[in-house]
């Protein structure tokens, strides 16, 4: 595809390049263990997790059983282990009673058995069993707090590990003695697994302390009896050295930047210079949005970091700090503020989408922007700043039918973001 005659479809392209290099279908295969010689049990959660479940029964010749939770919409076909579809972003009681039947599941174990255990971006709301004291509405109203708040990914993370009998570590240490081999599709800065969902096979070396200190930064309110279970060491999550974590493996399947890498590939395969910035961009959307205009403007005016036509991509994962009531995400945000930025800069195109299909809690991957995007608005009405100050990435996109709407994509690397800035004519 030409990008200079269709630099839209191209953009479209380009994200498609992207979500199919992180499709579980071309990816679990390559890292599944020999059978054991007792029970295969799998295990997972995420929104990715279904069609890892999927690719897996694919693969696998021998005798197995599971469960796996994903988010409503995402499932796949499976035969042998089960799908339950729960609430994501904000837990429910589906992703809770999948929880608990995943831990008896991996009740008694010896030694020759193995959980594979298959882990996406997601599976931290989905896979949400409060520990002992806490209820399902306790994680509920901390979640959608952390989410208002603009904390980061890992920093959620952090509470949320401990505040659950399963993350950080405790899903691993439940399987022991039987062996635990997990693949991990990272939908995280730096792909650690340990931030991965939250960690369930991975150790946690944060502490309650962090997790208090993080509720105090951001002026988060708990319940009392929410306080008093961060003062019980109870609360600790599971040491990387616990012995119980010794025949753990865990294997990243795929990630962000893996994807970025293929649609760079596909972009300079037809003659278009690329920049990839990196895969771990984080921070507020609309000011991340402010930097990469100031990139696209200097390639435009300067020829540098690289000359026109020019392609930059990046990946990561922003937050959005709450101040309106409008309908948005962390993509269109960014490309709300991308655009305001360049003020109808001649030339320059971008998307923005997340990987997983899904950009905030609406079925919308992101939005596309054109150097007449803002034109456009004021012709409808919109006030583009005033909607960038309400969140309404969204609808501002929306009524521009500009939007990005893939479906669920069974799959989750995080966010893509492409600038595409053509020569002036």
């Amino acid at each position: 595809m030409q990008f200079r005659d269709e630099p839209t479809a191209f953009l479209r392209q380009l994200f498609d390049v992207a979500v199919a290099a992180a499709d579980p279908m071309e990816q679990v295969a390559k890292y599944l263990p020999a059978p054991p010689k007792g029970r295969t049990i799998v295990i997972g959660a995420g929104k990715g997790s279904a069609r890892m479940a999927e690719a897996l029964e694919t693969s696998w010749s021998g005798p197995l059983e599971g469960l796996v939770v994903t988010r409503y919409g995402h499932s796949a076909p499976c035969s042998r282990i089960e799908i339950v579809e729960a609430s994501h972003p904000v837990p429910d009681a589906a992703g809770e009673m999948a929880a608990r039947r995943i831990m008896q599941m991996v009740e008694g174990l010896s030694e020759d058995d193995l959980v594979i255990v298959l882990i996406s971006g997601g599976g931290s709301a989905l896979l949400a069993l409060p520990p002992e004291g806490l209820t399902l509405d306790d994680k509920i109203a901390l979640n959608k707090a952390l989410l208002r708040c603009g904390a980061s990914i890992d920093e959620m993370n952090c509470v949320r590990k401990h505040l659950s009998a399963v993350k950080g570590g405790r899903l691993a240490a439940a399987i022991h003695p039987a062996r635990c081999h997990a693949l991990l599709i990272s939908d995280v800065p730096g792909d650690d697994p340990a931030v991965i969902a939250s960690g369930p096979t991975v150790g946690e070396t944060t502490t309650r302390a962090d997790a208090k200190a993080i509720l105090k930064r951001y002026k988060i309110d708990v319940p009392p009896h929410v306080a008093a279970h961060l003062d019980k060491p109870d609360a600790e999550c599971i040491s990387p050295e616990d012995p119980r974590l010794a025949r753990t493996e865990n294997h990243i399947i795929a990630t962000p930047y893996q994807s970025l890498a293929a649609a760079s590939a596909y972009a300079e395969a037809v003659g278009l210079p690329t920049l990839v910035l990196g895969d771990t961009i984080e921070g507020e959307a609309r000011e991340v949005g402010i930097v990469h205009a100031g990139i696209a403007g200097s390639v435009v005016h300067h020829g540098a970091p690289l000359a026109a036509p020019a392609l930059v991509l990046s990946g990561g994962e922003t937050s959005v700090t709450l101040r309106g009531n409008g309908r948005g995400g962390r993509n269109v945000e960014f490309l709300l503020s991308l655009a305001v930025q360049l003020h109808g800069l001649s030339g320059v195109y971008a998307l923005a989408g997340d990987t997983d299909g899904v950009d905030g809690i609406e079925e919308i991957a992101g939005a596309i922007i054109t150097p007449d995007t803002l034109e456009r608005a004021v012709v409808l009405g919109i006030n583009p700043q005033a909607s960038l100050d309400n969140n309404d990435g969204h609808g501002f996109f929306e009524a521009l039918d500009d939007q990005v709407i893939t479906g669920p994509t069974l799959t989750n690397v995080n966010d893509f973001r492409a600038i595409l800035v053509l020569p002036a004519n």
